[in-house]
């Protein structure tokens, strides 16, 4: 019995503490509040995170100290003394110890792909300047969570500072590195970069509740219809089982397993000149997989040797094998396609590629102006000219409705509302690819994405900075609408807010790439923007002409730009402007400057005229106003 009476004890005994345990739950921080942070100079420094409900928390930092209480649903708060810039240094909350702390400015980088791009891909510019990269004064910090979540979450799921050091540069952003390499270098303090930007998004999705309910409303009524028509599909008895397109594509290609080896015999294959589209040169294939074979020689002294095999950019994805021997995949069509050819995979003489290629839907290719080659040391070996091809599968996908990605929100509510209790100096955004098309929407859009995440930050002045689109496509001959025109035009309406400022894009961006590789340049011309919009040096020239005003004269339309420095750039004819009658429609316009801030613009043909455009093109390539700094002028449209 005493027996049973003594385990009877220690059960109770172990249960109360594991009950004591739970029921007196040490404090927890956000992910942001860690190791390694940046917290923002010179204002009062929010620390918050949670415990139970009425447990003390003392906060110890820089000889203070600060305490409260959790509140009933364990929520805390402390704000600390505004403190200049330095470090590192400690902080203690209750007994958690954080270390190697640095108080700076800190800037929210954010919107989509050419923001979230990595620094891994500019390599091609940039290699040696990457390859210095070493500087524990400026940190990064992301989480990998790319929800689109219904409601705010109030901490990332993961997340940590990671310095800029070789072992961590390739996962800055690499606009976001430049422009704070540019600013520590300028202001000497630490930079800390939150970034949170997501390939394809658009703006709504970055609203928060308080703004979003238009479009949201609208998001539901879309899903609403898709879900009523599949409820439809389903009554009529049409198959609703799913369709896995990778699984159909390998079942119907001959050439799985067999075309990748070193042996396959590809006499009886056509030919084909790459790079460029497929359905260019008479192969209808819009959904499916097609081969792609070549061969190379290699000079005996590089035989075996490691090599990088470039592949430009192909569309949409690819799998790529040397001498039978797998290289690498990309499944999508952006990235560039680098891929490693390791040591012992290359023979003396005839080395042989082959490239299987994804399309699923739309023009397929290989896209022009890209690097195709393979690189041995500082011997480039040209793989442009004939290629073989066979087409392996040609899918015929059933109707699919799809889904609904980023919902309304739904990035505000993961990316955002988790920092927003966190200090910052300003944001640099890029954004607007996947808005384009609706860019009279993006005018208002645009600017309440600004003023909601002023007013959600608490910071009403939060200075807002932004990259206009950069050009895309082939240069049309003719003044055309322009779906990029409009929104890069929506864009810089939004400079009408202030504490906004924006960096021109069009003229360094790359006609067949979404994602152009210059980002340094880009990351240089925010900088000039911060310098003026968020620490206040008014003297200095921030951003090309800008497009102030217009009254018709004789004939002819003369604008009035701002920005204009030491005054508009005069020794060139200027071209890229556009001028219409009553009836709207723009024709070619001749412009010349008048004085250091005005432009005539006119044309024979246009007697009356009513409106001008300027750089009106998703390529609007030769347009060429700019300032004797060199900054050039925004695209515009005088309509309103």
């Amino acid at each position: 019995m005493r027996r049973y009476t003594i385990l009877f004890n220690v059960i109770f005994l172990f249960l109360l503490a594991t009950f004591s345990n739970r029921t007196d739950a040490a404090v927890t921080l956000p992910q942001l509040v860690s190791n390694g942070m940046v917290l923002q100079r010179d204002v009062p420094l929010n620390i918050w995170g949670w415990a139970k409900p009425s447990e003390k928390v003392n906060v110890e930092f820089l000889g203070e100290s600060y305490s409260t209480k959790a509140d009933k649903n364990g929520d805390w708060q402390l704000e600390l003394t505004a403190t200049k810039g330095g470090g590192p240094f400690k902080m203690k909350i209750n007994e958690i110890e954080l270390s190697n702390i640095l108080i700076g400015d800190v800037w929210l980088a954010s919107g989509q792909s050419n923001m979230e791009l990595q620094i891994r891909r500019v390599m091609d510019l940039y290699a040696d300047e990457i390859s210095k990269i070493n500087n524990n004064q400026i940190r990064l910090f992301r989480s990998g969570t790319r929800e689109n979540a219904e409601t705010e979450k109030a901490d990332y799921p993961n997340g940590a500072w990671l310095t800029a050091t070789p072992e961590n540069r390739m996962e800055f952003s690499a606009i976001a590195w430049f422009f704070a390499n540019e600013i520590y270098k300028a202001k000497n303090v630490p930079i800390g970069i939150i970034s949170t930007a997501i390939g394809g998004s658009p703006a709504e999705a970055w609203l928060s509740k308080e703004k979003v309910t238009p479009f949201l409303d609208s998001w539901l009524d879309r899903q609403a219809d898709i879900d009523s028509m599949r409820t439809a599909r389903k009554t009529e008895g049409e198959e609703t089982k799913p369709y896995n397109w990778g699984v159909e594509v390998n079942k119907n290609d001959p050439g799985v397993g067999l075309w990748s080896k070193d042996d396959v015999d590809v006499s009886e294959w056509p030919t084909m000149s790459l790079p460029g589209y497929w359905s260019d040169k008479g192969v209808d294939l819009r959904n499916g997989s097609i081969w792609f074979y070549n061969e190379f020689n290699v000079p005996d002294s590089l035989s075996g040797k490691e090599a990088i095999l470039r592949l430009g950019r192909i569309i949409d994805s690819d799998s790529a094998f040397v001498n039978g021997t797998f290289v690498g995949n990309i499944t999508y069509q952006y990235p560039p396609r680098i891929y490693t050819i390791a040591e012992g995979v290359l023979k003396p003489g005839k080395n042989k590629v082959m490239v299987r290629v994804f399309c699923q839907g739309g023009k397929g290719g290989f896209v022009e102006e890209k690097p195709y080659e393979v690189r041995i040391g500082k011997q480039v070996i040209d793989l442009t000219g004939d290629w073989r091809y066979h087409v392996g599968a040609e899918l015929n996908p059933p109707f699919s409705f799809g889904g609904l990605s980023f919902r309304p929100g739904g990035l505000y509510n993961s990316l955002i509302s988790s920092m927003k209790k966190y200090a910052i100096k300003g944001v640099i955004w890029y954004q607007g690819e996947t808005n384009a098309g609706r860019g009279f929407e993006y005018r208002q859009l645009f600017k309440d994405v600004i003023l909601d995440w002023r007013s959600q930050l608490a910071q009403p002045d939060l200075p807002f900075l932004f990259v206009q689109l950069a050009n895309l496509g082939i240069p049309n001959k003719q003044p055309v609408k322009s779906g990029w025109a409009e929104t890069r035009d929506a864009q810089r309406r939004a400079l009408e807010l202030p504490n906004t400022g924006m960096a021109v894009a069009f003229d360094i961006g790359e006609w067949n790439d979404i994602h152009p590789l210059n980002k340094k340049e880009v990351a240089h011309r925010l900088a000039l923007e911060a310098e003026r919009v968020a620490y206040g040096n008014q003297s200095i020239v921030s951003s090309g002409p800008l497009y102030e005003s217009m009254k018709m004269k004789d004939g002819s339309i003369v604008l009035t730009f701002s920005s204009v420095g030491t005054g508009i750039y005069a020794n060139s004819l200027l071209e890229g402007f556009q001028i219409a009658g009553k009836d709207g429609d723009f024709v070619w316009a001749k412009a010349v400057v008048l004085n250091k801030n005005t432009v005539k613009v006119w044309s024979e043909n246009i007697k009356q005229p009513s409106a001008v455009r300027y750089a009106w093109d998703d390529n609007p390539a030769g347009s060429n106003l700019k300032n004797k700094e060199g900054l050039p002028a925004s695209p515009f449209t005088t309509e309103k």
